[in-house]
């Protein structure tokens, strides 16, 4: 629930400033990047800025707003996206086909959404569970404001053309041999409290877990790293795999993470700046859960769970600054003595914890219940966040979560070891 001493004025301020980093990140488009799905899984960018506000006239104006009618009766199936109790929603490998509203009219549809919410705040008639709701579709926004950048990457991947969103400058490289930290482990409080800050459902209940020693890495694995494991046949060794790894990893002729590219001796990384020489020191990324696992068993450590992940977050900072818009990739670091770096902001890390229901925990009444808890099965928790993750979107208690053989999102690799 959102601090009922927080004003709607601190709201609006943080509602307008959610909706304009969307539409900034589109600012780069040309009407013809709107609306490309190359796959199922990913979905066109209009989509993205019609849903984010499909969602607040659902679930914001139409329960709130006395007289409100819908914008157009035909976007709540369109801009649907899983809810099921509000009926059929468009199917998603569809979406692409959606030339109709055009990229102006979703605009246009934005504007008038965005300015009935304001009057919302603006008025006296603004509950605290409508508040509630505004914050949830802050936090949704920001979530498909990643999905929009990883979407737009991999559509454009699929060009010939290579093309660039982005120019950028190539940040500075300071990396250093890796080192494992020691953590006491214990019994320990894990999960969102509420008292603090924002939280889905799925983060919660907090409650208390047992976590043995051990020794989390100082960093996350670097290109140059994952280059050594694929040279030393990693993607032929079976030993090495999961069995559904195996099959998915020779069935799809997997040989090395998703955007690297061989163009004669030279290994080469498509970005969202273009097509990059392949820089050894930078963070491994678009990696299955399959992969960094099978990397794990080579380096002879193993993927950490998502308590130890969360214990040593818990003792860390969690940035709040602005994004960069100069570089849109994982960056290096050199690691100090204090404590494990890299746990924000540069690639989500695999954990080898399944993505479950923590004791306790019930599904958020009424229709916004399906958005987390029907998840909860077949998929692996991510933890920490990307080089793509909107700021003030990280936290420790966050619990992202893939099908294991997705690699389009910013995944990366963090080795734990037993002690």
């Amino acid at each position: 629930m959102i601090d009922q001493d927080q004003s709607c004025h601190d709201l609006a301020a943080d509602f307008q400033d959610v909706r304009a980093l969307s539409e900034q990140i589109c600012e780069p488009l040309a009407v013809e990047d709107y609306g490309l799905q190359a796959m199922v899984e990913t979905s066109p960018l209009k989509w993205h800025l019609a849903h984010t506000t499909w969602f607040f006239e659902t679930f914001v104006l139409k329960p709130f707003l006395p007289g409100y009618t819908s914008f157009h009766p035909g976007y709540e199936q369109l801009f649907n996206s899983y809810y099921n109790s509000l009926g059929s929603p468009h199917p998603r490998e569809q979406r692409h086909l959606l030339s109709r509203p055009t990229v102006a009219e979703v605009y246009d549809y934005r504007r008038a959404v965005n300015r009935r919410i304001l009057e919302l705040l603006d008025s006296s008639r603004c509950p605290p569970q409508a508040r509630s709701r505004i914050e949830l579709g802050l936090h949704h926004e920001q979530q498909h404001q990643e999905l929009m950048l990883t979407d737009l990457k991999y559509n454009f991947a699929q060009n010939p053309l290579q093309p660039c969103y982005r120019p950028a400058q190539r940040p500075a490289l300071h990396v250093s041999g890796l080192g494992f930290k020691p953590q006491a482990g214990g019994v320990l409080w894990i999960g969102h409290d509420p008292d603090l800050e924002f939280g889905f459902d799925n983060e919660g209940p907090r409650h208390q877990v047992l976590v043995h020693p051990f020794a989390l890495a100082d960093r996350l694995i670097t290109n140059g790293e994952y280059l050594e494991f694929i040279q030393d046949g990693g993607y032929s060794r079976p030993e090495l795999w999961l069995s559904d790894g195996w099959s998915r990893a020779l069935n799809q002729h997997w040989q090395h993470p998703l955007y690297w590219q061989h163009h004669g001796s030279e290994i080469l990384e498509f970005t969202l700046h273009g097509l990059q020489p392949l820089l050894p020191e930078l963070p491994v990324t678009h990696v299955s859960y399959y992969e960094a696992d099978a990397f794990a068993r080579w380096s002879g450590a193993r993927l950490c769970t998502e308590f130890e992940w969360e214990s040593v977050a818990n003792q860390t900072m969690v940035p709040r600054g602005l994004p960069d818009f100069g570089w849109f990739h994982p960056a290096a670091t050199a690691p100090t003595l204090s404590h494990p770096q890299q746990l924000f902001d540069e690639t989500w890390q695999w954990t080898q914890s399944a993505y479950a229901p923590y004791p306790g925990y019930r599904a958020t009444a009424g229709v916004l219940g399906e958005y987390n808890g029907k998840f909860m099965c077949n998929q692996q928790v991510l933890r920490g966040s990307s080089c793509v993750t909107p700021a003030g979107h990280s936290r420790a208690s966050y619990r992202n979560f893939f099908y294991p053989h997705d690699r389009w999102q910013f995944t990366g690799i963090r080795l734990a070891r037993d002690v």
